[in-house]
């Protein structure tokens, strides 16, 4: 084989293989996520406590991301191109994956604030105004900056669409604005990207020292069983969040401080795509971090399997 054929199978390779582990994991998880919403439908006490309200929007943001967007990356491993290769098509893809990226990352990132709030001034939640200015507002703007700010560098940047990338996923990346204004690229990867996961991180940090040391003057164990809880929640699902964000922004961080091609082939390949990490596996944490939803879940399912054991039991005792 030559060097070009060894390249084209080994992507086609790659492309097989993202294919499948994406389509293996997302089925589950869209199957595991509209059981979440059937839960919190059903329990409204559950559903309109303080602390599930901010989840259940990162759950719906996330359940788009594997209804609406991850088809499009499925659609582009299967065949191992861009289809169809327009321009048009990059464009609203690149927007909507960028729009839905940032969002559940700001989203996260206020959360991991808030939770401060929940846990040790939860009171304030009842005065109209500071609920209103301190959880809805910040909530109200992770949904719509996102959307706006790539409308206008996406949608309404001019461009000629000649610079797109149709072998790559997402059209390479290649948005005008990442490709011809440098400083707007870096903004946007600095501030959109980096920004919302240290806060993050330094929120959740923040919190286990608060927890442990106002534990140690306090000792309230009914009241810092469900304020443990709600902390021990917030780590998982941020943890979640940093595992798969922090190798490509630590990448893109010294590609954007004067080195484009450090490891850039792995970037691409690699890094990119583990931020998929985050919509696949959300579903099953908070499954495991919420208790009412696993006793529901197993009441559920239980109950039809007792209904199949009993059916199958008539009919054999109908048959004799």
């Amino acid at each position: 084989m030559t060097d070009i054929e060894t390249f084209v199978y080994t992507k086609y390779v790659l492309h097989r293989t993202k294919f499948s582990i994406l389509l293996l994991l997302q089925v589950p998880a869209i199957i595991l996520s509209l059981l979440i919403f059937i839960f919190f439908a059903k329990n409204p006490t559950i559903r309109q406590a303080p602390h599930n309200r901010a989840l259940i929007i990162l759950l719906i943001v996330n359940f788009m991301q594997l209804s609406l967007t991850l088809p499009l990356n499925l659609h582009f491993y299967s065949q191992g191109y861009v289809n169809p290769a327009t321009p048009t098509y990059c464009t609203w893809w690149t927007f909507i994956e960028f729009t839905f990226y940032v969002t559940s990352e700001y989203l996260m990132a206020t959360i991991s604030v808030q939770r401060h709030m929940l846990v040790f001034n939860s009171h304030v939640l009842n005065i109209r105004w500071m609920r209103i200015t301190l959880h809805h507002i910040p909530l109200l703007f992770s949904l719509t900056y996102p959307m706006l700010f790539y409308f206008f560098v996406i949608i309404l940047y001019p461009c000629d669409g000649s610079q797109w990338d149709y072998t790559s996923n997402l059209c390479g990346f290649a948005d005008c604005y990442l490709v011809s204004n440098k400083v707007l690229g870096t903004l946007d990867w600095s501030i959109n990207n980096g920004l919302p996961m240290l806060v993050n991180a330094f929120a959740n940090l923040l919190l286990v020292v608060r927890v442990v040391h106002q534990k140690r003057r306090q000792h309230r164990p009914v009241t810092w069983k469900q304020q443990r809880r709600m902390t021990i929640q917030l780590f998982c699902i941020s943890s979640l969040y940093l595992a798969a964000w922090s190798p490509c922004l630590i990448v893109g961080v010294v590609q954007i401080l004067g080195n484009p091609t450090f490891l850039a082939e792995i970037q691409t390949d690699y890094f990119l795509d583990m931020i998929y990490i985050v919509c696949l596996f959300l579903p099953w944490i908070c499954v495991g971090l919420i208790p009412e939803l696993q006793k529901w879940m197993r009441v559920l399912f239980g109950c039809g399997l007792r209904r199949n054991i009993i059916g199958t039991t008539t009919q054999i005792e109908t048959k004799m």
